[in-house]
């Protein structure tokens, strides 16, 4: 079964929006394996300290 990361910066997202992100990703996957495959699909959101990645070249540091 997939198991989906989303990765975003810290404090950007409210918990309303990442309970939304985690419902309509899981929905859209289930859209494309199938039904049967709910149980097994894993989509995990993961927070990145601000200032620990970059994009193209320039340190990611959203206000």
């Amino acid at each position: 079964m997939p198991f989906t990361t989303i990765r975003v910066i810290e404090d950007v997202f409210t918990q309303d929006q990442k309970k939304l992100m985690l419902e309509k990703v899981t929905e859209a996957l289930i859209e494309v394996c199938g039904e049967k495959t709910r149980p097994g699909q894993w989509v995990v959101i993961e927070e990145v300290k601000k200032g620990d990645w970059s994009i193209g070249g320039q340190i990611a540091n959203p206000k």
